[in-house]
């Protein structure tokens, strides 16, 4: 049977590897971002989303951004738009589409990052937009079980076009890659693996979950 699935920021990176790699499985996929005809910018007080006919199978929600600051150079209006773009777009989405998932085993995936489970500096921003996404999430999914099941993917840095400057070089490829236990800092095939798992019946029993693919780094430490 044909699924549709809906992803919120399919156009590069994360969203648009799990987009190829539930399209070469043969769903119907509807992909909403800000370079997707219409354009839809998540930020807006009412963004233009368009209407998905039919039941959902999967919402995910991957925009995401990193701003990578000290926090006294950082403003509230800094917080305010990582918040705005990493969660609150999120909440947006969901309340549009909501209605949609109505399919047996609906499922919703959303994105956080490693950086709110181990401290790092820099991260206080992206941090607290990320943080505020596992919270909601638990309490969406005590809220919405059994009909939907909604769960979280936690990455460490990626190879993905968000993060170019942060691996532009050969040393800086070289000192992300030995920051994590696996040897390598993550690609957008890694999440699109995890993503399409929790969307799948294979992860029917899973909800609730802060789910960590991040190469060890955020429970390892190697000697």
């Amino acid at each position: 049977m044909t699924k549709h699935y809906l992803i919120v920021g399919a156009s590069s990176g994360i969203g648009k590897a799990i987009r190829e790699r539930l399209v070469a499985d043969g769903n119907q996929v509807v992909c909403v971002s800000r370079t997707s005809s219409p354009a839809v910018d998540v930020t807006l007080e009412e963004p233009a989303f368009p209407a998905v006919e039919g039941p959902i199978h999967g919402l995910v929600y991957c925009p995401g951004s990193i701003q990578l600051r000290p926090f006294a150079s950082l403003s509230v209006e800094n917080f305010r738009r990582d918040l705005e773009l990493n969660f609150i777009g999120g909440v947006r989405a969901l309340q549009n589409y909501l209605p949609g998932l109505q399919a047996e085993g609906a499922s919703v995936v959303l994105f956080s990052t490693v950086a709110v489970r181990i401290g790092m500096p820099m991260h206080t921003s992206v941090a607290a937009a990320k943080g505020a996404v596992e919270g909601f999430a638990r309490s969406l999914a005590a809220e919405l079980a059994p009909r939907v099941r909604v769960n979280v993917l936690a990455p460490s840095l990626t190879d993905t076009p968000l993060a170019a400057r942060l691996l532009r070089t050969d040393r800086q490829r070289e000192a992300a890659a030995k920051r994590h236990p696996m040897a390598r800092f993550g690609q957008p095939a890694d999440f699109a693996d995890a993503a399409c798992f929790l969307l799948s019946p294979g992860s029917a029993w899973m909800t609730g979950q802060v789910v960590h693919v991040d190469g060890g780094l955020s429970t390892l430490r190697p000697l």
